[in-house]
């Protein structure tokens, strides 16, 4: 492709003519005639590493700043939105191809792309998902490096998803990709709010600039499904002037549930707006399994899916690995609970839904991330006591922080509470001293982790899969082989 064709309407400095190959913003992934993308990022500037590109074989750059490299360069004002567009341009734009539905809110993303998908696939649709956990097409699994893919990630991906017959993508839309314009020039069929609460503020600074880069979406999006019962969501559809559906429990909503019913087993409930009524029967418990199938519901609904469809898809739905996933214990006389809770509200609603089913005492054993957020720390230290018999405190990834700063300001929260506590910074000690002080009809709650398969240390990933440990300590503790 032409540098002019592929870049039209851009100022561009020396010959227009010059023939693209490739796209890369990685100035050690560069090929031979490929358009190298300079970005300043928070930690380094990729106009540094344009030389090295060019030496690599790049045969154009993409600049905020003319730099004395005697390749053609195109000059842009906003690099990331640029490099999105371009992006987009050099893969044939796939989103064209595809039926997008785009996901963003708080809690719920991950769980609410895999029941869309459910659904779709039952349906009769061919679906690509893009996700924290995995990128999916139909069932072949692709690793995933971060919730959005950097754009020229993102574009290769919908352009494979679409060569190899996907009707339609269901992605999480981070409010950083919203923000940073990773997903610039996509248009979504159906933008889906699950929710908002306190995430990311060392990136957004305040809460209300991570809502603001969350409406983004709804700015390019044809329909949205949105949670009523939300306090943002009426922030979410002022001014918006799409389709849409409202979905709830609390509020009066287009698409509602009734009469649920929680077990530890999992939910029941009645679908109803409109479109008719029909009963739901979910394998994964708690009130926030209720919002993400409507919220799925909601989004299948705008696409023109049926109810007994719905119904079908989100009961066949898999378990997500890492949300409120239940270990096995080998049948001894106490559960293990495995979730992502990583903020104060996904772990207040986690605590909440097992203390509704809990004939024992509920254990939790948390940490928080270092180099993020520091004010949730104490928040969720105050919501473990609160809710829980005991908490072992402990280590998420303290990335480049001390791991014991972090502890003493959770225990600020937890102090203001009755909760019972101990302090044990390594995690793997810390379960295995949940483990071994498990009474009859306890549920352990490891909340943070997930589905992460490592712990980062000082800037060092460190091997660290939850279920790979707790079946270890399992079977030291119990003297097992």
């Amino acid at each position: 492709m032409k540098l002019g064709d592929l870049c039209e309407g851009l100022r561009i400095v020396g010959n227009a003519q010059t023939e693209i190959k490739s796209v890369a913003y990685d100035s050690r992934k560069v090929e031979k005639g490929a358009l190298f993308f300079c970005i300043s990022g928070y930690k380094t500037d990729g106009h540094e590493y344009a030389r090295a590109a060019v030496d690599n074989g790049a045969a154009a750059l993409m600049v905020t700043r003319l730099l004395d490299i005697d390749v053609p360069q195109v000059v842009v004002d906003n690099a990331r939105e640029a490099m999105a567009r371009i992006s987009r341009e050099f893969y044939g734009k796939p989103d064209e191809r595809l039926a997008m539905i785009g996901i963003t809110g708080t809690k719920g993303k991950t769980t609410t792309t895999y029941m869309i998908k459910s659904v779709m696939e039952t349906a009769g649709k061919k679906m690509g998902l893009i996700g924290t956990i995995v990128n999916m097409i139909g069932a072949k699994e692709l690793h995933t490096d971060r919730t959005t893919p950097e754009s020229p990630d993102l574009f290769k991906l919908l352009r494979q998803m679409a060569d190899e017959g996907c009707d339609a993508v269901v992605m999480e839309v981070s409010s950083h990709s919203l923000y940073l314009g990773r997903v610039a020039g996509i248009r979504y069929d159906v933008g889906v709010f699950t929710n908002l609460s306190r995430d990311h503020l060392d990136f957004h600074e305040t809460v209300e600039n991570y809502m603001a880069a969350k409406k983004r979406l709804f700015y390019a999006s044809k329909n949205a499904a949105v949670n009523a019962d939300d306090a943002a969501a009426s922030y979410m559809l002022d001014g918006i002037g799409i389709g849409r559906l409202t979905y709830g429990i609390k509020e009066k909503a287009d698409v509602f549930a009734r009469n649920i019913e929680i077990t530890p087993k999992g939910v029941s409930f009645d679908l109803c707006g409109a479109c008719g009524m029909i009963p739901i029967d979910l394998n994964i418990p708690g009130i926030f399994s209720v919002y993400n199938a409507l919220s799925a519901a909601s989004a299948c609904m705008l696409l023109g899916v049926g109810l007994e469809t719905i119904k079908t898809g989100l009961e066949a739905m898999p378990r997500v690995a890492g949300r409120f996933e239940v270990l096995d214990t080998g049948n001894r006389p106490f559960t293990i609970i495995l979730d992502y809770a990583h903020t104060p509200d996904s772990l207040e609603n986690t605590l909440i839904t097992v203390k509704g089913f809990a004939r024992g005492r509920v254990v939790t054993v948390f940490g928080c991330g270092g180099d993020r957020d520091r004010g949730k720390r104490p928040m969720m230290g105050e919501i473990s006591g609160r809710l829980s018999a005991f908490t072992i405190i402990t280590s998420d990834n303290p990335r480049t922080e001390d791991p014991f700063a972090i502890i003493e300001e959770i225990k600020k929260g937890i102090e203001r509470t009755d909760g019972a506590y101990t302090c044990i910074e390594n995690r793997r000690e810390a379960i295995r001293y949940a483990i071994r002080n498990a009474q009859a009809d306890d549920i352990i709650v490891l909340a943070g982790k997930g589905h992460e398969t490592y712990q980062e240390i000082n800037g060092v990933k460190h091997p660290f899969d939850e279920k790979v440990v707790v079946k270890e300590l399992l079977d030291e503790v119990f003297h097992i082989g």
